[in-house]
């Protein structure tokens, strides 16, 4: 930060109010780099700027500020809730991050289901349902929905039974004793809930009724000498024993706990949650978080609202190493529909596993500090040293990667795929079918594919919408010229470069010499990573393609089938195995698809 924008911001810094807010840092190029919420705004803001010894991760962030920008609410808890909406929707690179990879599972009912299933999500949603978990650690979630599949008498299918229609026959699950049929009235839906409730009782922790069960089942197998269904039995049994053996005998047997660790060495940061469903330890899960905060109740108290609701179900009581004061407290009783207490115990069981999940956090910090580092280098290290290798007038923070992808000019596609620093953003992926080039020609493609893009920027998409910071093509100096040509010609100046596969040269618009970068160069590293992505994002939409253009191909030859049926299925499916093992009645669930058409399509695909 040069001088003139410190001493700019300094006096903006004197009139924010004294008042609860949020306030938002941004970069030279407008990208926001970090939110936070303040108690109040001038006090808080102010600390940034002033001249004190600040760790090493808040003068960076600090040496990026060009501008910031504030939002005032009425009370600090409007400010936690808004500053947890902005970090979700921007994910600034400075604020926390929750880096253990994929959501963890939770199994879903859905009661508002006239009869519902068991099955597994990744996504919590205010929607009603009942939703149990998260599971990892000790219990498998696979484990623990085969095990209700055996036990209890709930459909496993996707047909939509809401409707009041009735299929002609059951299934296999309801012949093998798995599924009470409820497709063909086999139970009333008084009879089935009482079968739902009994599975979340069990979910709840109450095993009795599991246990008898398969006891029950167990025994009778044995007296009809079916021994391979009786050795199934006894597996489930053994697994029910599992699951009540970690029962917390000081605990309230059907109590649902979240206990935060929080470990800090001066530069990173590990917060581990023990997890206790039903008065049982389910498992632990740690998260390195990256923030430029250096207090650790704040970096807490933020992460916490981040991770609830979206990351898992609120518990009954949440057990913290500080007093975090009201706030949290009131954060979390917004998304429960009873009182959750929030406690630092001091002794006793809830104090031991406080100490667990704080010795968990430190010992995963200890043994993943060098892996964290690595990371680092390889995603926003990468980001800084392409733009200072390439001499690049912004720090490429969104990298977009093309490439084209055909067979002898058929069947034509593109990819777009995004990096933000230095990770793949999967859900910003898109991709193109070619419309306006005949034969093989890529330099066309390549042009309608950036035109289209170019004319997306100030659309409504969440990605298309977004401004790269750099475009990164695959090839050398002939398919970089004609591809910035687009940029140009449509009045744009976004930096462009290209990756010539041969000699992994890196060539700028207007410049003849290729920069040539280590091998090694963590920033080259980073680019063939983007290349290799669109590359292989490229092919698998274009195979996708091409598989469906043949099974179009192949349904056509069906008796009766014309190409709005042909694609009505296709819509339906989604999958070509998914027509060929279709049943019957499965078939004439898609729109138009009368019965003798199911039966025509059957048919076809089972000749032999």
């Amino acid at each position: 930060m040069d001088n003139q924008t410190l001493i700019q911001i300094k006096e903006r810094v004197k009139n924010l109010p004294l008042k609860p807010g949020v306030y938002i840092m941004r970069d030279e190029t407008g990208n926001i780099i970090y939110i936070g919420k303040a108690k109040v705004l001038k006090n808080r803001v102010s600390q940034y700027f002033i001249n004190t010894k600040k760790p090493e991760k808040v003068r960076l962030m600090v040496s990026n500020v060009k501008t910031f920008d504030y939002i005032i609410t009425n009370t600090e808890l409007e400010a936690l809730n808004l500053e947890s909406n902005l970090i979700k929707k921007h994910q600034p690179f400075y604020n926390i991050l929750l880096k253990d990879g994929k959501a963890q599972p939770f199994l879903k009912i859905d009661l508002k289901q006239d009869f519902p299933k068991v099955e597994m999500t990744r996504k919590i949603k205010r929607d009603g349902a009942k939703y149990f978990g998260p599971y990892f650690g000790a219990v498998n979630y696979k484990d623990l929905l085969n095990l209700i599949n055996n036990i209890f008498n709930l459909r496993t299918c996707s047909h939509n039974l809401n409707d009041g229609k009735k299929l002609k026959r059951e299934c296999l699950n309801y012949q093998m004793g798995y599924c009470s049929a409820p497709c063909t009235g086999k139970i009333t839906k008084e009879n089935y809930r009482q079968e739902v409730n009994r599975v979340m009782a069990f979910l709840k922790g109450d095993l009795s009724y599991a246990k008898n069960t398969v006891q029950n089942k167990m025994k009778a197998c044995a007296e009809t000498e079916n021994f391979e269904k009786a050795i199934e039995y006894r597996n489930n049994l053994n697994m029910l024993n599992h699951l009540g053996s970690g029962l917390l005998t000081d605990i309230k047997q059907f109590a649902d706990i979240d206990v935060f660790g929080f470990f800090a060495n001066g530069g990173a940061s590990v917060i581990s949650i023990l997890v206790v469903r039903a008065g049982k330890i389910l498992g632990l899960n740690n998260f390195n978080v990256i923030d430029i905060n250096n207090n650790e109740k704040d970096i807490l108290t933020s992460f916490i609202s981040q991770y609830y609701p979206s990351n898992s179900v609120v518990p009954d009581e949440v057990i913290l190493p500080y007093d975090l004061g009201d706030v949290v407290e009131n954060y979390v009783n917004q998304f429960s529909s009873k009182k959750v207490k929030v406690t630092v115990p001091l002794k006793g069981t809830k104090q031991k596993l406080l100490t667990m999940a704080i010795n968990n956090a430190k010992d995963y910090l200890e043994k993943n500090i060098e892996k964290s580092r690595l990371t680092e280098l390889k995603t926003i290290g990468a980001v800084n040293l392409l733009k200072d290798s390439l001499n690049l007038p912004e720090t490429p923070i969104r990298i977009e990667g093309y490439d084209i992808s055909h067979v002898q000019g058929t069947n034509m596609v593109a990819s777009m795929v995004v990096f933000e620093r230095g990770e793949a953003k999967y859900n910003h992926y898109r991709k193109f079918k070619i419309k306006t080039v005949d034969g093989s020609n890529d330099f066309a493609c390549m042009k309608e594919v950036l035109t289209r893009r170019i004319g997306e920027l100030k659309g409504n998409d969440v990605s298309f919408s977004c401004r790269p910071n750099l475009i990164l093509i695959d090839g050398g100096k002939g398919q970089l010229s004609f591809a910035y040509s687009v940029l140009t010609e449509n009045g744009e100046n976004i930096p462009m470069i290209s990756l010539a596969k041969k000699e992994e040269e890196v060539y700028k618009p207007n410049e003849s010499q290729p920069y040539i970068l280590s091998r090694d160069n963590y920033g080259l590293k980073l680019l063939q990573r983007v290349r290799d992505e669109s590359h292989r994002y490229a092919i698998t939409f274009h195979r996708s393609l091409r598989g469906k253009n043949a099974l179009v191909s192949e349904l056509s030859k069906i008796e009766l089938i014309g190409k709005n049926k042909e694609m009505a299925l296709l819509e339906h499916f989604m999958d070509i195995n998914k027509i060929k093992n279709a049943s019957v009645e499965e078939l004439m669930e898609v729109k138009g698809i009368s019965k003798k058409l199911a039966q025509n399509v059957y048919n076809y695909f089972h000749k032999n």
